[in-house]
């Protein structure tokens, strides 16, 4: 060493050792101030991918009904078509995210075929993702709040939702569907519906429930109720 160097020396760097840390030499061994900062730096890319990405779409919602996006196994997307196979008429998915069950949905037959998305990130890929299949124009991808649509005229609904936003989303679609109206869910049933039908497991199971037999049970137990 020269005289006159005077070297501040990293917490554990042995004397006669390079002047760099060795968490800051290509191949060296991260310390704990270097995986401090890896740790500082992974939580604020992931924060700022939330901020920009994903919380637009919530800012307007109550927080008990936030949905985080989370998009949909291919198997997840193919118990769901299975579900709705043979039928007809229209069909929405209530939080869309990057438009893929409602892309299927409009290649097997289900048409119109629209999607509700708040994220205007979100709605951007759906947009990209039709284009992209070559129909641009023939599918609608909505930014609307799915709590403040009308859903009297939809007779498939797909609902990939979180388990807190079922029980009041189960008041309003008993409050709206028509009883030739299917809803399929994925990844959580609804806690209170018999399903008519379930396909797969864990979390590729989804559970398709016919309106019509879903108020039958409904007006059922409020009448045991009363007696």
């Amino acid at each position: 060493m020269e005289p006159g160097w005077d070297l501040a020396l990293e917490p554990g760097w042995e004397p006669g050792e390079p002047g760099e840390p060795s968490w800051a030499r290509p191949g060296g061994a991260l310390g704990g101030r270097g995986l401090l900062a890896l740790a500082v730096a992974s939580g604020a890319a992931v924060w700022a991918t939330w901020a920009v990405l994903l919380m637009p779409g919530f800012r307007r919602v109550p927080l008990r009904l936030q949905v985080p996006y989370q998009p949909s196994s291919p198997r997840q997307v193919a118990n769901t078509l299975a579900l709705l196979r043979g039928r007809a008429g229209k069909t929405v998915d209530l939080g869309s995210g990057d438009g893929r069950l409602v892309l299927e949905a409009y290649k097997q037959g289900l048409r119109p075929a629209l999607g509700y998305e708040l994220n205007p990130w979100l709605l951007c890929l759906a947009n990209y993702r039709a284009w992209k299949a070559g129909y641009h124009g023939k599918i609608s991808f909505l930014k609307k709040d799915l709590w403040k649509v009308n859903l009297s005229d939809c007779h498939n609904v797909i609902v990939f939702l979180a388990p807190s936003v079922k029980p009041p989303l189960a008041s309003k679609l008993l409050a709206e569907l028509p009883d030739e109206a299917r809803v399929v869910a994925g990844r959580y049933p609804f806690p209170s519906w018999s399903p008519s039908s379930t396909l797969g497991q864990g979390l590729d199971q989804v559970w398709a429930y016919d309106i019509k037999d879903v108020r039958r049970e409904v007006q059922g137990s409020a009448q045991e109720s009363r007696v």
